[in-house]
């Protein structure tokens, strides 16, 4: 079995426990009030910040450092929905995260407030000056604002960060534009780590982010078979939005939000079994036991295991799940982590 992942194993509880607070800080710790921002000024930080990357903790942590330094509250602008959402002219791409775990991940780098602009056709027409007044009607003046240099906004996404300056040059406030930030010879996007999740390379995907890839879903009664292997199958409806990794099994841990569990993962319909159905995700839990039904689960991707395939028997599919189990528990866990705050 090759395994594609930086981490080192076995992880310990601990481990276990780190991750999912990294994944979702909400679960460690509640985001802490935020009052609404002083007249004589707010530093910002704008941007859709589809997964909270390494290149977007960069910029806003340049933000909250600049805030504090400056003694004004930092503040993230952020959109609901993703810009690329609404504008696509193809296929609606994929989000790496739903809004409120955008917000809870920017909140969690220390920043003052989030503000997220509902994103329509009105607000994507307007011209640069009369974005920064809606900004201004929203938290007051503001006295500096941090974009990355391939930020767009406004009519037909003619604004960008210049265009923004020479506003910022009329309205007094200054304007910071950050380069994409690179690791390994190539710039960090939101589009290239879309691009290693359809490989299945969660690890590298991992490495981007700062983060395990998660997604969230609600639990459903699926087909039965998983039960046959000894361990508790929690089937996994996610938004259709979701950016769920390649088809194939993986190890991953399942969470609640108070509790984790150690998990082999199957992304996609089985192609052992004939009836091919829409994409879903289809968990084995290791250390649970009760009834997960109608309840959301957060699904923490870990590592890759394998990629899928047909198999010649039902006892050759046995095997490799129980392998594939074996991995999990050898490596991640057995037993259920507590992960609540």
């Amino acid at each position: 079995m090759s395994v594609r992942t930086s981490l080192a194993y076995p992880l310990t509880s601990e481990d276990v426990r780190g991750l999912v607070r990294k994944a979702m800080p909400a679960v460690a710790q509640a985001a802490p009030s935020a009052a609404r921002p002083e007249q004589r000024g707010s530093v910002l930080a704008i941007g859709a910040f589809d997964g909270v990357h390494l290149g977007h903790r960069s910029l806003i942590g340049a933000c909250v450092e600049e805030a504090r330094q400056k003694e004004l509250p930092s503040v993230v602008v952020t959109f609901d929905p993703d810009p690329s959402e609404l504008l696509a002219s193809t296929k609606t791409q994929r989000r790496l995260l739903a809004v409120d775990d955008r917000v809870a991940l920017c909140r969690s780098l220390g920043v003052d407030r989030v503000v997220v602009l509902p994103f329509t056709h009105e607000l994507a027409a307007l011209e640069p000056i009369d974005f920064i007044d809606l900004l201004e009607d929203e938290m007051g003046p503001i006295t500096s604002v941090h974009v990355g240099t391939n930020f767009r906004f406004g009519r037909g996404g003619r604004g960008t960060a210049e265009t923004l300056r020479g506003v910022g040059e009329r309205g007094d406030f200054t304007v910071v534009a950050h380069g994409l930030l690179e690791e390994a010879g190539a710039p960090v996007s939101s589009s290239r780590i879309r691009a290693l999740l359809a490989e299945g390379d969660v690890a590298q995907a991992m490495e981007l982010l700062g983060r395990p890839h998660f997604v969230r879903g609600t639990v459903a009664h699926g087909r039965g078979e998983g039960t046959s292997f000894g361990f508790p199958t929690a089937n996994v409806c996610c938004d259709p939005l979701d950016c769920l990794p390649s088809e194939g099994v993986y190890a991953c841990i399942v969470t609640d939000g108070e509790h984790a569990w150690p998990a082999a993962a199957n992304v996609g319909a089985p192609p052992t079994f004939a009836e091919r159905r829409a994409a879903f995700l289809e968990a084995n839990l290791l250390g649970f036991s009760g009834d997960l039904y109608g309840r959301e689960l957060a699904v923490i991707f870990v590592a890759w295991l394998r990629a899928s395939r047909v198999f010649d028997s039902l006892e050759e599919l046995e095997r490799v799940v129980l392998g594939n189990i074996a991995w999990v528990r050898d490596n991640i866990g057995a037993s259920e982590v507590g992960v609540g705050a």
